[in-house]
């Protein structure tokens, strides 16, 4: 197998369910996968109410900004228009770090997850009924220091004001208005679920624990993702990310156990799937692991980032042919990625085509979701417009130094 390790990081986007909605019981949380003395304590506070808690800038700006569009144009598209219209906030999409609601707003950006927290503190503040919901998208998977990343959706809605003299229980939708960050040809025709506010906080935390793996901060990463179970333990993503911690501290055991977990309620979690291969490989059990791989064939027949990683093996080989040509495979199943356009750019780069390596490394940029990564590709992009610069100079310096000869007809 070529995944080393897999975590479900959610840069998602939501708000707090409907009070009075009826939803499935939760089950209790299986405290028995925890292991808190094989870990210190956290070096940071996990208060999981502050994720949505509106900060005293943030209420300052409701009081002056937010109340003037809010007497133009009604709560709900006042509080839309003051958060998203260009001239007020000026928010960016960044999905480098989850941030807080109050952090997003102190930052001017955030990832999906981040803004919808922020709304919905906003929304929650005006009394505005709000709901989350996990839209169905396709597995959008990312790599980073050796760990596979996958990222799902939700969005928020927020229905109309309610008021002291309504009287009647409203059934089915009440004029609820989505609120979406990804570009409407992303998330239009897709389906999507009502989710509750306990799953929003666990998918908050669970990013945060993977944020910290990131980091090396593994003893944070364990406290955050056994937050997310406890907040809700039907978020199996957090079982995944704590089995990943285990694995890193040599706790192959408690590992293998929480994965199984796992799949006892969902026996085709790739994940899970994926990561018990790896732990029972660490254990010496290497038929148990071929028969997951064998599974995950049938499921994933072609793993993520598989022939991204043989571009870069045929680009250190200097066969910048195939490279490209594999680079273009990696690039039609997942274009959202933008570190394959980059890779297709160096290709194009090393085959002498300039016009196409610049192309590539513009959607690179196009398809950035860190300033980092902005910063990066647009540095490389600049790059290669001076080189075009220089060239096209050459070529009309050429042009310049050419003999003019007059060619009588015959």
């Amino acid at each position: 197998m070529l995944i080393r390790a897999l975590i479900v990081l959610l840069a998602v986007a939501g708000s707090a369910a409907l009070s009075g909605c009826a939803v499935e019981p939760t089950a209790p949380p299986r405290t028995d996968v925890f292991l808190d003395a094989a870990f210190r304590p956290p070096s940071v506070a996990m208060d999981a109410a502050e994720a949505m808690r509106l900060s005293p800038a943030m209420q300052r700006f409701a009081e002056n900004e937010m109340a003037q569009e809010i007497r133009a144009k009604g709560v709900r598209d006042g509080l839309i228009d003051a958060l998203y219209t260009k001239g007020r906030l000026q928010l960016d999409y960044d999905s480098e770090i989850t941030r807080t609601a109050a952090e997003a707003f102190d930052a001017r950006r955030g990832n999906c997850m981040s803004l919808v927290m922020m709304t919905a503190a906003f929304a929650r503040h005006l009394k505005l009924p709000v709901r989350f919901n996990s839209v169905y998208l396709e597995e959008n998977w990312t790599r980073n220091n050796g760990i596979f990343f996958v990222a799902g959706h939700v969005n928020i809605s927020l229905g109309r004001p309610q008021t002291s003299l309504q009287r009647m229980t409203v059934y089915g939708d009440p004029e609820m208005l989505t609120i979406d960050f990804l570009p409407p040809d992303q998330v239009r025709r897709h389906r999507a679920r009502v989710i509750d506010e306990s799953t929003i906080l666990a998918m908050f935390q669970n990013n945060r624990a993977a944020e910290a793996l990131l980091q090396d901060k593994v003893d944070d990463a364990y406290w955050w993702a056994r937050a997310a179970i406890l907040t809700d333990s039907r978020w199996l993503a957090a079982y995944n990310t704590l089995a990943v911690l285990y694995r890193r501290k040599g706790l192959y055991g408690p590992a293998e156990n929480t994965l199984r977990l796992v799949l006892e309620r969902e026996p085709l979690n790739v994940q899970a799937m994926s990561n018990l291969v790896l732990v029972l490989s660490d254990l010496g059990r290497r038929e148990e692991a071929q028969s997951y791989v064998n599974q995950l064939a049938q499921v994933q027949p072609v793993p993520p980032y598989k022939f991204f990683d043989e571009g870069v093996a045929a680009m250190k080989a200097g066969e910048f042919a195939t490279a490209r040509s594999l680079f273009r495979k990696e690039v039609a199943r997942a274009a959202y990625v933008p570190e394959f356009h980059f890779w297709l750019g160096l290709a194009s780069y090393g085959l002498g085509d300039l016009p196409g390596a610049r192309g590539e490394i513009s959607k690179a940029l196009e398809n950035s979701a860190t300033s980092h990564d902005r910063q990066m590709y647009s540095a490389k992009l600049a790059w290669l417009n001076e080189l075009r610069e220089q060239q096209q100079e050459q070529q009309r310096q050429q042009r310049r130094r050419e003999p003019l000869m007059n060619r009588a007809g015959t």
